[in-house]
């Protein structure tokens, strides 16, 4: 084996099929300088998992594009690197029980046809032909997916490992990192067999990645919000059946998900493995009682059957043919699970050239696009595809050891849940309380968490079903939909009021703090006293952030945004590298927010006697006092009507909720918030924007300023873009819904071709029809153009409205 090198570009701590894809990717990009450091033999994560599934379907587009990536790289991968490896595709089918699984499995084919993956639903016969041996007569659906399979791990991390030693990477087995340190702007990770100074440093140790993440505490680092699962599968011994049907048909078995019932089954050899994702699950090395060892590899935990006695006699009843084939071995190992179950990769939150990958409960399926994705991370600072549902910054503060906890095993336990569009999960709740909390939920809040933070989705009635099983519909129509209108109404037409708790907000004050500013957003700033919407490009002219401006001086400004962007905002900001005498704080736990709107909300304020100037118009701010209580007016409203944000103190928001709701303000919340947005056309962060659109995509021009002199990140990327013409556009549009509204990733059709995707969707209670936000082919964006939308398998017919409001479309109401 070669000697420890002394330097290198990347140190990769950890290896497995992300550490080795990660390192292969950085090899092929031309990053050959680049080091996998493995504590043991080079294996696929734990040696007791025995193979991944192809593809997994997610509710994320990072992940659905991940796992295409990989599924397209194993396919030519033996290939490319010249090392055999045994790859299976068997196809999958998934086994839906009731009418809401039916309509996911809907959704999943219209998010397959956007990627152009032939998938279909099969008839209970069409499946017994595939699978001869499985019980179909109860079954509301059958979602068949032809590219499903399963490869050998070991045999897919080595041929990673060779084709990245074979362009010049190295890998180091049997050399545990044991340290980091920071030196000179340079990381030294430390090893029993020397150090290697290294200027990029990833975190991809698995289930010990969040022993890894303890080196980085003194360099900003925080504790890496992941937890260990216990999983079991077992294998049975040979099943005649099986061998015959295969040698007679000269392939596997389909794999099989039972996804209400929550398990895979598939085959092994000539018989099969069970893998239960069961509700009465369980966690590891959790407690003081049960510490995390020094060294687990290659170790098991014991069987624990009892667990998984319930899902053992499902399937039989299933595939009574399992029954027929005795036990020949139980697998339970460790699994890391994030709260979401989604892994973490992308920059180290609050580290300097750090970055992280790991966390993957589904690391074969995952890790070529992982890989990737990790890759362009480290060598450009972006990466193709939006990776925010993967990125570790969405966990911030709020992510203690208990929260962590109580969502891994919710998660794992509903690892084939359906996300209802109205459902609020239960576990690790209550984690950041707006300071009238309690009032809210007396009031009849119905909570829902954004970035940890609790706030009011819609306030029941006495007697509304409040129960989570009633929140278990993909339809609009359930006990929330009555007050929604409601809320809306009171909003259109006297005066609402949201506790709206969680904005994330900055100081960024200073000599230069302006000019800086002005290199970094794609538009203008403010005059002192006003405020604006700020767009943050990436080098590629993609929309990697949004923030609103408030100025309070020349050379100081508040920047607000979304709750969930606390930390990605900070250090769009921070990582950008700010200017001596620049000063950066962050301000999100000090204030809170009420937003007051409606027509009725000027008259509101003066009954309640306030000192500043309501006659100022729209997108300005001021400093005073309302019922007494000094706080600060933002003349700004996201429901699109007349109205006014109060940001104040945290222990002054109760005096001044109260004042509000005394003066005759109708609470409301985010679901009537969302709706009131999407017939503005206002556009949500992460949904509407992200960096899978450009600025002038999403219909941002006269957000920018080409002729400004600063050279803005993106701006060569835009005026080319500007130049040749956007082949996306934003669109408004009506759609003729059913049951229920477009969510996000419908996908839209016009001739029966692809053309587009809803980024939302909601009724308009203001409009009286469905609406959806939309990106377009740009020749389609044309209003009155008409197009279909596929939701939940109903294609609805859908009209192009504009890129606009289209309540209120000259904004009289707001500016009034």
């Amino acid at each position: 084996m070669a000697d420890l090198p002394r330097t290198a570009r990347v140190v990769i701590i950890g290896g497995g099929v992300v550490g080795t894809s990660s390192l292969y990717h950085l090899a092929k990009g031309g990053w050959t300088d680049c080091v996998l450091l493995e504590k043991n033999e080079l294996t696929a994560g734990s040696t007791w998992h025995a193979a991944g599934n192809c593809p997994n379907f997610s509710t994320s587009w990072a992940v659905l594009n991940m796992q295409r990536y990989s599924l397209e790289m194993y396919r030519t991968l033996a290939d490319d690197v010249d090392y055999p490896m045994n790859y299976h595709v068997t196809g999958s089918l998934r086994l839906g029980h009731t009418k809401e699984r039916a309509q996911e499995f809907q959704r999943v084919l219209g998010m397959a046809e956007y990627q152009g993956i032939d998938m279909a639903m099969l008839s209970n016969e069409e499946a017994k032909e595939m699978y001869p041996f499985l019980e179909t007569h109860d079954l509301s659906g059958i979602l068949y997916d032809p590219y499903d399979g399963d490869i050998d791990p070991a045999q897919l991390t080595q041929a990673l490992a060779k084709g990245a030693r074979d362009l010049g990477a190295q890998i180091h087995r049997f050399t545990p990192a044991t340290g980091v340190r920071r030196e000179n702007g340079e990381w030294i990770v430390e090893t029993e067999k020397g150090e290697i100074r290294c200027e990029y440093v990833v975190n991809a140790a698995g289930y010990y990645a969040q022993r890894v993440g303890e080196w980085f505490k003194p360099y900003g680092g925080r504790e890496v919000p992941m937890v260990v699962m216990s999983h079991q599968y077992f294998l049975t011994e040979e099943i005649p059946a099986v061998k015959e049907w295969t040698e007679a048909n000269g392939r596997k078995l389909p794999l099989i998900r039972d996804v209400d019932s929550s398990y895979y089954l598939r085959q092994d050899k000539n018989g099969l493995n069970l893998g239960p994702y069961e509700r009465n699950c369980k966690a590891h090395w959790v407690t003081p009682e049960d510490p995390m060892p020094e060294d687990f590899s290659f170790q098991l935990y014991p069987d624990d059957l009892d667990r998984l006695e319930w899902y053992i006699e499902d399937a039989m009843a299933r595939v009574p043919l399992l029954g027929e084939g005795g036990v020949g071995r139980n697998i339970n190992g460790p699994i890391p699970y994030a709260p979401d179950g989604l892994p973490m990769i992308g920059p180290m939150p609050g580290v300097e050239n750090a970055f992280e990958a790991h966390s993957f409960t589904f690391g074969i399926v995952q890790g070529g696009g992982a890989g990737k994705v990790l890759s362009e991370w480290i060598m450009h600072g972006e990466t193709e595809w939006d990776m925010w549902a993967c990125d570790p910054r969405r966990y911030t503060d709020f992510a203690d050891h208990d929260y962590c906890l109580e969502k891994a095993l919710e998660t794992y336990g509903h690892e084939y849940g359906m996300h209802f569009p109205w459902k609020a999960w239960p576990a690790g709740r209550d984690k950041k309380l707006s300071p009238v909390d309690g009032k809210v939920r007396a009031l009849g809040g119905q909570m829902g968490a954004y970035g940890g933070w609790e706030r009011a989705n819609w306030f029941a009635k006495p007697g509304d079903d409040t129960s989570l099983e009633a929140t278990e519909t993909w339809g609009r129509h359930g006990p929330w939909e009555p007050r929604v209108r409601e809320e809306c109404e009171a909003v259109r037409d006297g005066v609402g009021v949201l506790d709206l708790p969680g904005f994330s907000r900055f100081n960024l004050s200073g000599e230069g703090a302006a000019e800086w500013l002005r290199g970094r957003i794609a538009g203008a700033l403010p005059k002192v006293g006003r405020m604006n919407l700020a767009y943050f490009p990436d080098s590629r002219g993609r929309i990697l952030t949004e923030m609103s401006v408030l100025r309070h001086g020349e050379e100081h400004f508040t920047l607000i945004t979304a709750a969930g962007a606390q930390w990605h905002d900070y250090e769009v900001l921070w990582r950008a590298g700010l200017p001596d005498g620049v000063s950066l704080t962050d301000h999100t736990r000090d204030y809170s927010t009420l937003i007051v709107t409606g027509p009725k909300s000027r008259a509101l304020f003066e009954k309640i006697g306030t000192e500043a100037d309501l006659s100022l118009g729209w997108l300005s701010h001021q400093v005073a006092k309302v019922a007494g209580i000094d706080c600060a007016l933002a003349r700004v409203s996201f429901a699109g009507e007349l109205g006014w944000e109060i940001h104040a103190a945290n222990e002054d928001i109760p005096a001044l909720y109260d004042a509000v709701l005394e003066a005759g303000a109708t609470p409301f919340g985010m679901f009537a918030l969302n709706a009131l947005r999407i017939e503005k056309g206002y556009r949500a962060w992460k949904g509407d924007l992200s960096t899978d659109y450009s600025l002038l995509e999403g219909g941002m021009e006269r957000f920018i300023r080409f002729d400004k002199p600063q050279d803005f990140p993106g701006k060569a990327a835009l005026l080319s873009e500007k130049q040749s013409g956007p082949k996306k556009r934003f669109a408004v549009l009506k759609v003729e819904a059913g049951e229920a509204d477009a969510p996000y990733m419908s996908t839209i059709t016009h001739g029966g071709e692809v053309v587009g995707e809803t980024t939302s969707g909601a009724w308009g209670y203001r409009v009286g029809h469905s609406v959806a936000l939309a990106m377009l082919r740009a020749d389609l964006a044309e209003p009155g153009t008409e197009l279909d939308v596929n939701i939940y398998g109903d294609i609805c017919k859908a009209t192009v409205l504009g890129d606009g409001p289209i309540w209120d479309a000259e904004n009289a109401r707001i500016r009034a």
